[in-house]
């Protein structure tokens, strides 16, 4: 009964830009913790940037100071700004949440499909 459902994701030049969203919808009390992860062929997933329900943000050291995320609580849903891409940014994209369903006490972990990010060079 809840998704969190991906967009944005394509094809850019080394330099360029992209704009990710996740929005979360179905039965949902609250929302804390949200973040992207990312996972290119042969590596394990990692974390790129989280987002706390206040806004306070922390990111991987291989991407500060190019991408940045931003959360609309009113929205449910979570930002990625990628800046100045690199190739080595290839990777699925893949958005989490924490999230408190109605008439439940304690939050889980829901993952977003996963969104192709390919930066060529």
């Amino acid at each position: 009964q809840v998704q969190l459902v991906e967009s944005g994701g394509g094809l850019v030049q080394a330099g360029g830009s992209l704009r990710l969203s996740c929005a979360a919808s179905g039965s949902i009390f609250s929302i804390n913790d949200m973040g992207w992860y990312r996972q290119a062929p042969g590596k394990q997933r990692e974390l790129v940037a989280a987002i706390t329900s206040g806004g306070i943000s922390n990111y991987a050291d291989s991407v500060k100071g190019r991408f940045t995320i931003s959360r609309d609580n009113a929205k449910n849903t979570v930002y990625l700004q990628m800046n100045s891409l690199k190739p080595e940014d290839t990777a699925v994209y893949y958005c989490n949440a924490d999230i408190r369903r109605l008439f439940r006490t304690t939050t889980s972990p829901y993952w977003g499909q996963g969104t192709q990010v390919t930066v060529s060079s």
